[in-house]
């Protein structure tokens, strides 16, 4: 009798890690890049989602997703004595690593023109 006692519980706590695996969706991170180009080069890359930079061209960039679904993102370039430019693309969250990401970035490229 405690045998089956034993076995019992055991296939009660697997049953409820099998819920719990089921109902956290069991995300893994995916991640996804682009590299950023410019001509003149060294011009600030700005994210005008929340307006943070993310760094200067050339540049390449990482975005990460729990659920592996695209992400629309709109950015603009901006470098003194040069008109602003502004560019939407989508970044497909497809890569397991952050190193294939990089390896396999999106090219965006920019042609900034003088004021």
């Amino acid at each position: 009798m405690t045998c089956l006692r034993i076995v019992g519980r055991f296939v009660f706590c697997l049953m409820s890690l099998a819920v719990l695996l089921v109902a956290t969706g069991c995300s893994k991170k995916m991640y996804g890049a682009v590299k950023f180009e410019s001509s003149p080069a060294g011009a600030e890359v700005v994210n005008l989602r929340d307006d943070t930079s993310l760094g200067v061209s050339p540049l390449v960039v990482v975005w990460e997703s729990g659920d592996g679904k695209p992400e629309y993102v709109t950015i603009q370039m901006r470098k003194s004595g040069y008109r602003e430019a502004i560019t939407s693309f989508w970044v497909n969250t497809r890569h397991q690593t952050r190193e294939m990401a990089r390896e396999e970035a999106h090219p965006i490229f920019m042609e900034l023109e003088p004021r």
